[in-house]
């Protein structure tokens, strides 16, 4: 910790820092009250400048060393006497799709210089003795390179910047000149939504000194995640289509390395290979969890079906088994900041910012001290807890039997379900659950007799035998029951009003206000709560897959997407199995006959202790289920 921090540790009353006695009167200096920094640094007279820092490859091949462009906004006083953490926010998205709820892209002043940072990092922590740093990732608005989907360019870029900020890296100021980051104490966080978030985890997952928080939201972990589940394949090409997207040079400028990631990322067979091992934050070639140094704030929310919550939820696991301090909120909405949770803003804000206090100042404000995680369990109720998921949560075995039924006993030996990989939508999955179909088999269990608390990760454990050599396979978990939930397919789940609040000092061309949202709901006869899927041949291994023997039985066993979610009293849980799912694979089913040992076969749920599942009553044969329901299809936006 800087010697700056250690002194401010200590402190609980209002104090003047870093500032000496003979300029006290004229210059202010951080101060602390309250647990917190104060705004007493003007924003509108802040150093704006901006710095390109050498990257240690050369992505785009002409023959020099790639340049990150990095906009600074600091304090004014901050330099050799007065020296200032920073936080930084690098994105590929700066000039394309904008940050934020209301897009705001960079606005650059006469001199090259940003006049309007997006978001309100800049606007909030600047007055409080912060550098913000928007950050161009490798490849996108104003640096050299070539982005490459979290590849190299991208992780090695951003450790860059880290590196320059404590002395490690050369960078080098619009005239060419070299600069030297001699305002700062070297303590960095990183923080940002999707891609932005994405880039801090890789980053953290260097081991980088120096970067001593991360806040991802709606974060990538693994980018096999983001676009493979157990060898099924969510988009072809994805990789290079992205990085097209994000880089607004000209289209030749980059072609050979997007044609480069479409050779190697496997799309063929759906495997994990080195092209993924390289963009793996978990298990990964550049960085790995065990490297991890930083503290992570973690914000996600379980309907999320653009970054999937498992690239939370897997991520969350391996830094609780590594002991990192971290917080975490976990929201129903879709591909949303935290910020734009209805009813949230002002204690999100308050949040980070004592957060960035406690790991950037050294402030002793108990943050560490507070239960780690804020979990929403419906529309309107958030439940704080002393982690995620819930204490206490007890795994039960929920198992299908041929008669329809979900039960805690056992089906007998001998008894089977039937159906075909085809290609159908979820709509058509769920529907009349109660009918036989061909491409799908459901289960329910009898209603509930009180309300019952999933918080985790459910388990599908199957044994099947297929008339091919591979099957793919769905397994959804579905609540049946007319209720009133977040509307993630409508909106991502927020609706945004004219109404504005402002957090931070505001100029003329860059203000801190922003529009506030209404989480937007639906009552609907059911809601699917969560998805799996797998490519049976992978059963045992993502990267080496083993085909079945025809007619032979297999086990296969995967995890779905994990969910904090409420089933309540009066409704039915809900067991579906299918083959391929036409929302989330552009795959074609494979046509194979899938034969399921309901005796051998389970969905193992975590279930909060002290809910109990009843029974089914006997007449849950004649449970037929809602008709075909008209689901809109879910956004997908992916900045």
């Amino acid at each position: 910790m800087p010697q700056l921090s250690r002194g401010l540790a200590a402190i609980s009353l209002a104090v003047l820092v870093a500032v000496p006695a003979q300029a006290a009167s004229a210059e202010p200096g951080v101060r602390i009250s309250d647990g917190r920094t104060q705004p007493v640094f003007s924003y509108a007279d802040a150093i704006r400048e901006h710095v390109y820092v050498e990257a240690p490859l050369d992505s785009d091949g002409d023959g020099r060393l790639d340049r990150v462009r990095v906009d600074i906004i600091r304090p004014r006083q901050s330099g050799p006497r007065l020296k200032v953490p920073v936080i930084i926010d690098e994105s590929p998205y700066y000039d394309n799709s904008g940050r934020g709820n209301e897009g705001e892209r960079k606005i650059y002043d006469a001199q090259g210089n940003v006049a309007r940072f997006p978001l309100f990092y800049d606007n909030y922590f600047v007055p409080r003795g912060y550098a913000v740093l928007n950050v161009d990732m490798l490849g996108t608005t104003r640096s050299d390179g070539c982005p490459d989907l979290g590849g190299r360019a991208d992780v090695l870029g951003g450790k860059a910047v880290i590196d320059w900020l404590n002395g490690r890296a050369k960078a080098f100021g619009a005239d060419g000149a070299p600069a030297v980051a001699d305002w700062t104490t070297g303590a960095s966080a990183m923080i940002g939504k999707s891609y932005d978030g994405t880039l801090a985890n890789a980053v953290a997952a260097t081991g980088v000194d120096g970067l001593k928080t991360i806040v991802p939201i709606s974060a990538i972990s693994s980018w096999y995640k983001y676009q493979r589940s157990n060898g099924v394949v969510y988009h072809y090409d994805y990789a290079s289509t992205l990085s097209n997207y994000v880089d607004t040079d000209p289209e030749a400028k980059c072609q050979a390395v997007r044609d480069r990631m479409d050779a190697e990322d496997g799309d063929a067979t759906g495997d994990y290979n080195r092209f993924w091992a390289e963009r793996d934050s978990i298990e990964g070639l550049l960085g790995d969890v065990s490297k991890v140094k930083a503290s992570v704030f973690v914000a996600h929310t379980s309907n999320d079906l653009n970054v999937k919550p498992d690239n939370f939820s897997v991520w969350w696991g391996k830094l609780a088994e590594r002991g990192v301090p971290r917080k975490i909120w976990v929201g129903h909405y879709q591909h949303v900041d935290p910020f734009d949770f209805e009813g949230r803003r002002e204690l999100w804000v308050d949040t980070l910012h004592r957060w960035f206090d406690h790991w950037l100042y050294g402030v002793r404000n108990g943050i560490m001290s507070e239960p780690r995680a804020d979990v929403q369990l419906s529309p309107h109720q958030w439940v704080t807890e002393r982690d995620w998921p819930a204490p206490g949560a007890e795994e039960l075995s929920l198992r299908p039997h041929a008669d329809g039924t979900l039960s805690l006993r056992p089906e007998r030996r001998g008894a089977k379900s039937v159906f075909t990989d085809l290609r159908l939508s979820e709509e058509r999955m769920v529907a009349d659950v109660g009918t036989a179909q061909p491409g799908r088999v459901a289960f329910t269990t009898g209603e509930l007799q009180g309300d019952l608390r999933l918080s985790g990760t459910p388990t599908v454990d199957l044994r099947v035998a297929l008339d091919k050599p591979t099957s793919n396979l769905t397994a959804l978990l579905v609540d049946f029951g007319e209720e009133t939930r977040v509307d993630w397919r409508r909106g991502l789940g927020i609706t945004t009003l004219a109404e504005e609040s402002c957090h931070g000092e505001s100029t003329a061309q860059d203000d801190a206000c922003y529009r506030k949202t209404v989480t937007n709901v639906a009552t609907r006869p059911l809601e699917i709560v969560a998805r799996g899927w797998i490519d049976a041949q992978n059963r045992n291994s993502l990267s080496a897959p083993e085909p079945l023997k025809p007619g032979k039985p297999a086990r296969v066993t995967w995890d779905t997407l994990p969910h904090d979610y409420t089933f309540r009293k009066g409704h039915r849980i809900g067991l579906v199995l299918a083959g391929t799912d036409s929302d989330y694979s552009e795959e074609s089913g494979t046509g194979a006959r899938v034969s399921v040992d309901l005796s051998g076969s389970r969905i193992v749920v975590p279930f909060v202790a002290g809910t109990p599942l009843a029974e089914a009553p006997k007449d849950t044969r004649a449970f037929r289920g809602p008709e075909l329901l008209d689901l809109p299809e879910p956004e997908n936006a992916f900045y």
